[in-house]
């Protein structure tokens, strides 16, 4: 077995001198992987979506001790992108490091311009979006909905397309109008389910989906803060069923809805009296 401390890259300064010199020898065309080799921006995309949802996931479980090394996955994306569109001649990781420190700079004219410091939240707030809009323009983007990112999570960009929306009045006065609408889109999806082809459900269903969006933005709430705690609350009540029936050698399986749902209702009352 070859002595692996003899490698160059041992040598290489530590951090990030270090990564970036892994990844050029990872791409080598004659020396490095195979499999890093074939990859290309399209390939790598899902990887990069799935280790920024982990690095979420470690800060929501609180847990730091893995955090780290999940933010070294996401940075590793990072450099793998920029690898791969410097051997393009696109761009390095160099280029993306200062492209986003120039945005920073541009975007914080209160703290590395002249202007005043002396500005409440929301006012830095509006500040970002007229400077984001500014940029917008310069990109050719005049459109009120252009620069939303069709790759994130559709939730999320249903509440960023709305928001982009109310900007310019496009939005309803209060809750309670949208809570109408909550009623008029589950009535028709029911009668879509009745009388429609499933295309039409599956749309009328979106429908429904896209202003629930939208009542949690005007409750001041995060939707998909909100499902991502509804699921959290299902597994942890599942698994507490799951506990039960195992007491008794059984899984769910073994058991009917009847019994389920007892013991779902069971693990509800335990939580409260948890509380």
């Amino acid at each position: 077995m070859p002595d692996t401390r003899q490698d160059p890259i041992h040598d290489v300064p530590a951090g990030l001198p270090r990564l970036l010199q892994i990844m050029r020898r990872l791409r080598d065309p004659e020396t490095g992987c195979p499999w890093d080799i074939e990859q290309d921006f399209a390939s790598i995309a899902p990887y990069t979506i799935e280790e920024a949802y982990e690095v979420a996931d470690a800060i929501e479980r609180d847990a730091m001790g893995e955090l780290e090394g999940e933010l070294g996955d996401l940075l590793l994306q990072v450099i793998f992108h920029a690898q791969i569109a410097e051997e393009k001649d696109i761009f390095d990781f160099d280029s993306v490091a200062e492209r986003v420190a120039q945005k920073m700079i541009s975007r914080h004219p209160h703290i590395f311009g002249t202007e005043s410091r002396d500005k409440s939240p929301e006012q830095q707030t509006v500040d970002w979006e007229r400077i984001k809009a500014a940029e917008r323009a310069s990109n050719k983007e005049t459109r009120v909905l252009d620069g939303v990112a069709m790759g994130l999570p559709a939730l999320m960009r249903a509440v960023k397309l709305q928001n982009r929306a109310a900007r310019v009045g496009f939005d309803w006065p209060d809750a309670a109008n949208v809570l109408d609408k909550i009623v008029e889109e589950a009535a028709e999806l029911v009668e879509a389910r009745d009388e429609l082809t499933q295309a039409e459900v599956e749309e009328e269903y979106g429908d429904l989906l896209f202003v629930m969006a939208n009542l949690g933005r005007h409750l001041k709430l995060d939707p998909e803060q909100a499902l991502r705690n509804a699921n959290a609350k299902f597994t942890r009540r599942f698994n507490m069923i799951e506990d039960a029936l195992a007491v008794d050698g059984r899984k769910p399986q073994d058991s009917d809805l009847a019994e389920l749902d007892a013991l779902w209702d069971q693990a509800k009352l335990q939580e409260k009296v948890a509380q």
